[in-house]
């Protein structure tokens, strides 16, 4: 494991299924998304299973791994991982799919909250020693666009149920029954912009979906309206969200994640993004609760589990099954 942050019953599971736990020694604030190449194949050789944060799983590591069989990543995002390569190399690779849907939505209707009701501005006027009281606004009976309506998106739903908003989603596909049994409407990008106070993204980072939050996209967001990104940095061009929150084209943005987490030289923008007073900022940190935690390394242990005892994980979290092409060259 070379994640921070494992749960000793998580632990019991695995060696109570007869494995050898080792966890990686990261020092007190490093993430395994920062190891090197060298420093990853240290910590993993002879590994047959590894559940993994952020690093990025390239096919040289994966190649230089031979005896690992199962890539588990604690989490739902697996834009890091190359998966064709996983394939090529016989490797199974899972997410911890459920794990945390419920802490990223209570993170992202917290966003919503925090940002509408200027509480960061609030606070820095009231530590400065000016209490006058600053006009926020509501998120009830506002109207909430949500791009992408998967697991996460889902959540959100039934917690926006108790503030009696409008919905409007984006998603390729569509759940007409979830649709009628939520009050969701099915839109078009561009008449979600249009009409949303409030937009949430939630959908996976793909070439098609990168930088889909660009200056063109942005500029046809309503007037005043709030922005939340608690999905992945690349789907929003930060260079664009700062220029419509400067401009005051955006009343403000709720932000866990951000472009600089994979392009680095964007973090000029980033820095510049969380001083703003209007701007929400977390650190990639929707789904760290101890709860969330805990859920995550449980599904993302029993995916391992399944796959050294040559069975199958719950299809939602199998996002690349190298095996049967592995059996092939065998034979």
């Amino acid at each position: 494991m070379t994640q921070r942050f494992f749960d000793d019953g998580t632990i019991a599971y695995l060696e109570q299924n007869g494995c050898t736990v080792v966890q990686a020694d990261l020092p007190e604030g490093q993430a395994d998304g920062n190891l090197s190449h060298d420093e990853l194949t240290g910590a993993l050789a002879g590994a047959a299973g590894w559940i993994v944060g952020h690093a990025r799983v390239t096919r040289e590591l994966m190649a230089a791994l031979p005896a690992l069989e199962v890539i588990s990543r604690r989490g739902v995002g697996y834009d890091r991982v190359d998966l064709q390569a996983a394939a090529d190399l016989g490797k199974v690779v899972c997410i911890a799919a459920g794990g945390n849907d419920a802490s990223v939505a209570d993170h992202t209707i917290a966003l919503m909250l925090a940002v509408g009701h200027r509480f960061r501005e609030t606070q820095a006027n009231m530590v400065a020693g000016n209490w006058a009281i600053l006009i926020g606004r509501d998120l009830f009976r506002q109207t909430v666009g949500i791009v992408g309506l998967g697991r996460i998106g889902r959540s959100l739903v039934q917690r926006l149920s108790g503030f009696d908003v409008d919905i409007l989603v984006v998603d390729n596909k569509r759940d007409e029954t979830f649709a009628a049994a939520n009050g969701v409407a099915y839109v078009d990008l561009e008449t979600l912009l249009r009409e949303s106070d409030y937009v949430s993204i939630h959908a996976p980072l793909t070439a098609e979906t990168r930088f889909m939050f660009n200056a063109e996209t942005i500029a046809k967001m309503k007037k005043g309206a709030v922005l939340i990104n608690a999905a992945r940095g690349g789907l929003v061009d930060d260079r664009a969200l700062l220029d419509a929150l400067k401009s005051g084209h955006l009343a403000g943005a709720g932000l866990d994640t951000f472009l600089s987490e994979s392009d680095p030289q964007t973090k000029a923008v980033t820095e510049e993004l969380i001083r703003l007073p209007n701007v929400i900022a977390t650190p990639h940190a929707a789904a760290s609760t101890r709860e969330g935690l805990d859920r995550t390394n449980l599904v993302a242990a029993q995916c391992v589990v399944a796959v050294l005892d040559g069975l199958t994980p719950p299809a939602a979290c199998v996002v690349a099954d190298g095996r049967k092409s592995a059996a092939l060259e065998r034979n």
